[in-house]
């Protein structure tokens, strides 16, 4: 059985990715290969600047994205070690592959 912590984690998130916008985000994130902005994104996505902010803030909660200052801007980019990792927490919660903590993203 999954230790409490490490379901805590997973369980965050398959929550983050319960949403099709969210999904969308991560999607265009991962496809561009460089940081954008918030506007970037809005110009991409069909939902506003906050909508896009509240979104962009969970999934930075989980890790999947990673936020960097600069200057005035915020710069978001999706954290590889978290999506590269995200496919074998589906298969550890359903059974088929062992826990590996150090898997876990960071």
């Amino acid at each position: 059985m999954l230790d409490r912590q490490l379901a805590e984690t997973y369980a965050g998130w398959f929550r983050a990715l319960a949403d099709a916008t969210r999904v969308q985000i991560l999607n265009l994130l991962a496809g561009h290969g460089e940081p954008m902005t918030v506007g970037e994104i809005v110009e991409r996505v069909p939902v506003g600047q906050s909508t896009v902010s509240a979104h962009l803030k969970i999934l930075a909660e989980v890790r999947f994205v990673l936020v960097e200052q600069r200057g005035t801007a915020r710069l978001y980019r999706v954290n590889q070690r978290c999506v590269s990792c995200f496919p074998s927490a589906a298969d550890v919660v359903m059974g088929k592959a062992p826990v590996a903590v150090e898997a876990v993203c960071s």
